[in-house]
């Protein structure tokens, strides 16, 4: 990725280093415990929390101060890079939204490391990144890039903006209430039908950001979206695929999704009800 013609975001809490603390909503271990075990299943931690009925708040230190972590561009390597995608996404969207009458709210980055506790509850690192639309926050340990690169099969720039882009397209989803449009709550397929759309609005972002985008990196995102495939992670954590626990899609349906954003370029591509049909 042409990183030098990235806009860097401002819109960046940085929690590493900070322990996860007391929670307001009181959160235990077995709530993390069940959360690891979602990414093993492909459910992200907002929808098991939601499930679970547990709130949740800032990082809290020992005598119950928020944390909030330190705000604005990270000047590590990696933290840069994530403010650079996030900037990206901000000003595609931004744009996006204006030229249909409407104003973007732009998400917040929050790093942080081991554990975190955000307005959907705590969360393990192992549960992977996700968004949560209670405070509007996309939450990531970097060390995720690492094991996308090198237990995954995923590496690169792009594999890397796409896993940012997918959690910024549920914050689209969030902002113009289409997450809840195709589906029924609880209905089989509606997760899987969310978890597309992301990744649909992951390619439309991409189609109007090729100025960074270098030659075959397309092909660096198709990676990473077949390598979290809830086929592909079924058979590498228990041996066998469970059809009927799909979560996130197959390999096959989140790399043509991202695909029909990306060639569409538009909202309408990733339309609800085609996905909840899948």
């Amino acid at each position: 990725m042409r990183l030098e013609d990235m806009r860097r975001s401002d819109n960046v809490e940085d929690r590493r280093g900070f322990p996860l603390g007391r929670s307001g909503a009181g959160i235990g271990i077995g709530t993390v415990v069940l959360l690891v075990a979602g990414y093993f299943l492909g459910v992200s931690p907002s929808d098991l929390m939601n499930l679970i009925g547990t709130g949740g708040g800032a990082t809290q230190d020992a005598a119950g101060a928020p944390q909030q972590g330190t705000t604005g561009r990270p000047l590590d390597p990696q933290g840069d890079f994530a403010a650079a995608v996030l900037g990206e996404t901000e000003d595609v969207w931004t744009q996006y939204f204006k030229a249909a009458g409407q104003h973007y709210t732009a998400p917040t980055l929050v790093l942080f490391s081991g554990e975190v506790a955000s307005a959907c509850g705590a969360a393990s690192a192992a549960a992977g990144p996700f968004y949560c639309p209670g405070d509007q926050k996309v939450y990531i340990d970097l060390d995720f890039f690492g094991q996308l690169a090198h237990e995954f099969g995923a590496p690169g720039d792009f594999a890397r903006a796409y896993v940012l882009a997918h959690e910024v397209g549920h914050h689209v989803q969030n902002l113009l209430g289409l997450a809840s449009a195709g589906a029924r709550p609880g209905a089989q397929g509606s997760s899987v039908a969310i978890e597309l759309q992301a990744d649909c609005l992951a390619g439309v972002w991409a189609m109007h950001d090729q100025r960074i985008i270098e030659p075959g990196e397309v092909q660096q995102a198709l990676a990473a979206a077949a390598a979290v495939g809830d086929d592909t992670l079924q058979r590498r954590t228990q041996g066998r695929v469970v059809p009927d626990t799909f979560t996130h899609g197959t390999a096959a349906q989140r790399q043509r999704w991202f695909e029909r954003g990306f060639q569409g370029g538009r909202i309408e591509s990733c339309d609800t009800q085609s996905v909840s049909q899948l």
